[in-house]
């Protein structure tokens, strides 16, 4: 984590715009190089050190002062940016002038202070060097050996981790529990031409301790496998591998297979010469070639040309804990990804009874506490077998409970979870330090939180974790690493949206646990989740408090405290309680959920602030002194009660997302069910904005000619538009290149949206929302190719809207609530080919829906509600092959009548579809049955 702490700290050195304004400072310039150029050397060395810390405690500390002294220099670094923005220079001043100015008797002070902090710094870096210098001789055998240093590391790692698998591989198959229907698939696609003839390339993916390796065993050893295949290989890969000995291995055990001698040209041959070796020998051959713990593509594409792709079968069955490798092997060759779930709950309590009693059978007065220990391992095999161990020698049921209270202790301090943790860090190992950074992050979430994307990706770039790229906004660059880190198995979707992108997300509570105790150590946050006797360091970096506050110490001395973050408080005292300890460098205020009223003066005084949250709380007035935090980036009033923003916000420069909208379901009128925000004028001033929801334009036309001038927005949400201001906010869509999401509603469900008059809308939008009166379609939706969700409502059309829709390419889900007036509606042949939801609501007049043969052939779920006059379910039903589920609700009884009738033609026609659900009201009460 050192490295990481350097690394952001060096980066803010060379982008840093006060830096030269800092150097003027007497003797500072001379101690701003100094500390630079060395921590430059400690940086190379750190990689070494972070393989090497947790065998050698000194090496230990060493490390964590590196890391306090890059804090301490960034906090200088902010303290005095922070001071130039309150005392700016005059542009005009130059030269001589300038350093005249720079040095006034009322700045004097401060910037004493500010030079001596930095000569202060100086003197630790200069300790810390000579620490680093009595490590030369590591340090001399790292440079000249710098990869024998982490391969010596790397090669123990793989060493145990080879052992591991290898006890795997010794598993009898009666002690597996939940593998047989997993390996009946993969032997199925393996043996039966499930792929088809020639080289095909099976995948096993999922997170560590699974049992990946252990179920490709079984296949690898399965009777039907060994006579189908006439050669057999086995290489595990493993982190640090060599081309060569992967080739020379799969020789041997070819030769090994046919009873041969290897012949003895094989230990002096190139890697070129051993391909050609195992080229030749397999190439009429049918062969079955396991690749057991593949990390990245490199080992595929080095071994890939060494198989022929003959008329016979050939098959490479790899395990992975990488997605993107994963399918990537398998999409050359069209072969199988088979992504390795957790146990159910059944299999999981089979297993842990297993495991943990002789006679496989759980005392009764143990059950309780036993599926709550079960319920964290989250059917993770390795974790159960793990916690087996350890509770197998404890009889008492007061020793169970301790052992769940404290699990992060235990998997800690107890050496029985040494192989489980070993196993769950391996991806967080071979992490890159901004993805550690990112990672680690993650530690700040209490157990079992759904974590939403944007959320986390705002909160990471707050932190500065986050940089832009090329054309890459810092959120793509964001979703990026998000993306990757679910590709190495380390992070678990819980949500995707239509278009397949991460809506929610999680980690498994035991690598959480893990993540906690590394972040402890490496970031100085501390989570506080109702613990007591917790161990508080000296300085805290970030605070992340779950519930309460009661454990945290009166006493405790925040003024470096960087991120706040409060989850599910009780009372709304908290602010005051901390604020008291100072808070000046914070950069992450998150109050999501507090049950706050006002907020306390000393948040407007929080210069360095980019992240403010008061989501969810009951705010209802932001002051004017909000333009205090002109480092601010994200504003986020989320369901809070606040209507209206000060004139001062437009002094946030720096603003990339200004989100403040609430929804209220049980209004009388569903059509005025957002509420958004009224903005004031000089909305272009703004610039950064990316996200800007929901705007209240019932006042004006200004605000939406200003909008036009916001060309890096990303998501823009109108409402109260009057059908005037149409032509206007056409105009400003139309320069809004980047935009990706819109949403806009009319002031009144009558009242007309008119957006006829765009021609050129953006070419990138992906969700398109309108609420309120369309005379006619917008014929520039049909060339929106990147639409992926629509929804239209109270739209009131008399023309067939499928019409202007059905060509569009990437279009997932559709949406129709009022917003239909015709009878009829007719999905055509070759339409809709991406379409994978559909929705009707309240569409009045509806009397009949027709799906030609070919449309919608990937529409997955229909729902149908309030459609009082519709006669019968869309003709055509029957050709929805990919139909999983159909939604009915509050339709009329004929309609379920005849969905009732098992000997009816609605009720065959729908036979296909494996749920299907009728809900309706009675007396105020709803209720639900499957047809």
């Amino acid at each position: 984590m050192a490295e990481c702490v350097v690394t952001f700290l060096l980066n803010k050195l060379a982008t840093l715009p006060q830096l030269e304004q800092l150097k003027l400072l007497r003797g500072v310039s001379g101690d701003v190089e100094y500390i630079r150029d060395e921590l430059e050397r400690m940086k190379a060395f750190l990689r070494v050190a972070d393989a090497m810390e947790e065998s050698d405690e000194e090496l230990k500390v060493w490390v964590r002062q590196v890391s306090d002294v890059a804090y301490d220099t960034e906090d200088v670094l902010d303290e005095f940016s922070h001071h130039l923005a309150v005392h700016p220079q005059q542009e005009w001043f130059c030269g001589w002038l300038d350093m005249i100015s720079f040095c006034t008797p009322s700045n004097w002070t401060n910037r004493l202070r500010i030079a001596y902090k930095m000569q202060g710094i100086k003197s630790r870096v200069i300790n810390i060097s000579e620490g680093h210098r009595r490590y030369r001789y590591r340090s001399d055998v790292a440079r000249q050996e710098c990869s024998s240093s982490i391969t010596t590391a790397a090669t123990n790692i793989n060493a145990r981790n080879i052992e591991r698998r290898g006890d795997a591989l010794l598993l009898d198959e009666a002690e597996l529990v939940g593998i047989n229907q997993h390996k009946s698939l993969l032997i199925e696609c393996l043996v039966k031409g499930g792929c088809g003839a020639g080289l095909k390339v099976v995948s096993v993916v999922g997170m560590g301790g699974l049992g990946k390796t252990t179920l490709v065993k079984k296949v690898y050893d399965d009777i039907e496998v060994r006579k189908h295949f006439e050669s057999h290989m086995w290489i595990t890969v493993s982190q640090s591998f060599k081309t060569e000995e992967l080739l020379k291995d799969m020789i041997r055990q070819l030769y090994d297979g046919i009873r041969q001698p290897v012949p003895n040209s094989v230990d002096m041959g190139s890697s070129q010469m051993l391909k050609a070796s195992i080229k030749d020998f397999l190439q009429q051959r049918r062969y079955l070639l396991i690749l057991d713990d593949v990390w990245d593509l490199h080992a595929w594409e080095a071994l890939k040309y060494t198989l022929p792709n003959s008329n016979c079968d050939g098959r490479v069955l790899l395990t992975t804990l990488n997605v993107d490798t994963a399918s990537t092997a398998c999409k050359e060759s069209h072969g199988n990804v088979n992504t390795l779930k957790p146990l159910s709950q059944e299999e999981s309590w089979t297993l842990f009874c297993k495991k943990t009693f002789p006679a496989e059978s759980c005392p009764s007065y143990l059950e309780g506490i036993s599926k709550c220990i079960l319920q964290r391992c989250e059917g993770l095999p390795l974790a159960i077998v793990a916690v087996s161990g350890v509770l197998s020698t404890k009889d008492g049921i007061d020793e169970w409970e301790s052992v769940y209270r404290s699990l992060g202790a235990e998997l800690e301090g107890n050496n029985k979870f040494d192989s489980l943790k070993e196993i769950l860090l391996l991806s967080y190992n071979d992490l890159p330090y901004y993805l550690k950074s990112c990672f680690l992050y993650m530690s700040i979430f209490p157990e079992d939180y759904l974590i939403r994307r944007m959320r986390l990706i705002r909160l990471w770039m707050a932190e500065g974790f986050v940089e832009a790229k090329g054309r890459k906004t810092q959120e793509e660059v964001g979703e990026g690493y998000l993306n990757e880190l679910v590709n190495r198995s380390l992070v678990q979707v819980a949500t995707r949206t239509r278009n397949g992108r991460v809506s929610t997300c999680r980690v498994h509570d035991l690598l959480r646990e893990i993540i906690v105790s590394q972040s402890r150590g490496g970031q100085n946050l501390v989570a506080i989740a109702n613990e007591e006797n917790v161990r508080w360091p000296e300085k805290i970096r970030r605070l992340a408090v779950h519930k309460t506050l009661e454990n945290v110490p009166q006493d405790m001395v925040l003024g470096q405290l960087r991120s706040l973050l409060m989850f599910s408080l009780p009372s709304g005292d908290c602010i005051p309680t901390l604020s008291s300890g100072g808070l000046r460098l914070l950069k992450v205020l998150d109050l999501q959920g507090a049950p706050l009223e006002i907020i306390p003066n000393e948040v407007w005084n929080l210069f360095n602030l980019r992240y403010l949250s008061l989501s969810r709380t009951k705010v209802k007035v932001i002051p004017s002194s909000i333009g205090k935090l002109q480092n601010l980036e994200t504003l986020d009033l989320k369901h809070s009660y606040v209507t209206e923003l000060p004139a001062e916000i437009l002094m946030l420069h720096q603003l990339r997302h200004l989100l403040l909208y609430r929804y209220e379901k049980q209004t009388s009128s569903p059509f005025h069910s957002t509420y958004g925000f009224k903005a004031p004028q000089g909305m272009q001033a703004l610039s950064f904005l990316q996200k800007l929801c929901f705007v209240d334009v019932e006042e004006g036309s200004g605000v939406i000619s200003e909008v036009g001038h916001l060309k890096q927005l990303r998501k823009l949400g109108i409402i109260k538009l009057r059908k005037e201001d149409g032509m206007n906010l056409c105009s400003s869509i139309e320069k809004l290149s980047n935009l990706r999401s819109l949403d806009v509603t009319s002031i009144q469900d009558d009242e007309m949206i008119d957006l006829q008059c765009m021609s050129s809308p953006p070419r990138f939008l992906q969700r398109l929302w309108l609420q309120g009166r369309l005379e006619k379609m917008p014929h520039w939706i049909s060339s929106l190719d990147n639409l992926v969700k629509l929804r239209l409502r109270w739209s009131r059309l008399r023309d067939d809207p499928l019409v202007l829709l059905q060509a569009l390419p990437s279009l997932v889900e559709l949406q129709l609530r009022h917003a239909y007036e015709g009878e009829s509606l007719c999905f055509k042949s070759a339409g809709f080919l991406r379409l994978n939801i559909v929705h009707f609501h309240k569409l009045e007049r509806l009397r009949r829906v027709t799906v030609e043969d070919g449309a919608m052939p990937r529409l997955e779920r229909l729902g149908i509600f309030y459609c009082k006059l519709l006669e019968k379910v869309p003709q055509g039903i029957q050709f929805l092959t990919q139909l999983k589920s159909l939604d009915l609700a509050e339709m009329p009884n004929e309609f379920i009548g005849k969905l009732q009738d098992r000997s009816g033609e609605d009720y065959s026609v729908i036979g296909h579809i494996p749920d299907v659900r009728y809900t309706y009201c009675v007396n105020n009460e709803w209720k639900q049955y499957r047809l």
